[in-house]
């Protein structure tokens, strides 16, 4: 009993999060495997517009599963900047966390979660640095302030508080009072997939899953496949 509260103080069990018995039915339309796309990105695109007119907030936003030097995954959400038959783009700061992941374990997983739809992709493959160029032309399409911030931050480093970044960002835009160039430690990762799976929800947790493999080679085809849930 606390001596001023009054009352009996909440046990740890009392404080638990009952996750068991959360549940949401699925009651979307099927995924077939025999009415995809052939090219996994086709479908990519499909559903990515569905997701889009459906007003979904960040449909671009995406887990990124790296690996460091000690085997430790990692993961965290961030903005999908490209896609194309190339792969799939994310920017950053090269001398972040994720980047020296990448650096050291050149591969890396992605999720797309469109949980009101009941969907999700999961893609796997290997990483490269988007070429320099590329990485100057998105650079000059971001908002300003945006721009100045991947100066300003040192990202993913220890800061002794907020307003440290704040001087460093004011400090940038008294650098830079017209055009930002973009900085030689920031720029693009492009993971080049070599698995695709396409999650549907269903009823009674039978949910679609389809899955797009390909063997190594640019030129091979992509194999298609239904996964048990």
């Amino acid at each position: 009993m606390s001596a001023d509260s009054g009352h009996q103080e909440a046990s740890a069990d009392d404080r638990a999060i009952d996750l068991a018995r959360m549940r949401s039915e699925y009651e979307t339309a099927g995924l077939d495997e025999s009415e995809v796309a052939a090219d996994p990105y086709e479908q990519f695109s499909v559903w990515f517009q569905a997701a889009v007119d459906a007003r979904l907030p960040e449909p671009n936003a995406m887990v990124l599963a790296t690996v460091d030097a000690n085997s430790q995954p990692w993961s965290r959400y961030v903005l999908c900047k490209g896609v194309t038959p190339a792969g799939f783009d994310l920017y950053t700061n090269y001398e972040s966390a994720k980047s020296t992941h990448l650096a050291e374990t050149p591969a890396a997983g992605a999720t797309f979660g469109w949980l009101p739809l009941h969907r999700q992709v999961n893609l796997a493959g290997a990483v490269e640095r988007v070429a320099a160029a590329e990485a100057d032309a998105y650079f000059a399409v971001r908002p300003r302030g945006a721009q100045i911030g991947a100066w300003a931050s040192t990202q993913s480093r220890a800061l002794a508080n907020r307003a440290a970044l704040e001087a460093a960002w004011a400090g940038v835009e008294q650098r830079y009072p017209t055009e930002v160039p973009r900085p030689p430690h920031w720029g693009g990762w492009r993971i080049v997939p070599h698995s695709f799976e396409f999650w549907q929800g269903r009823p009674n947790r039978l949910h679609d899953r389809v899955r797009y493999t390909r063997p190594s080679g640019s030129g091979a085809t992509w194999q298609i496949e239904r996964l048990a849930p």
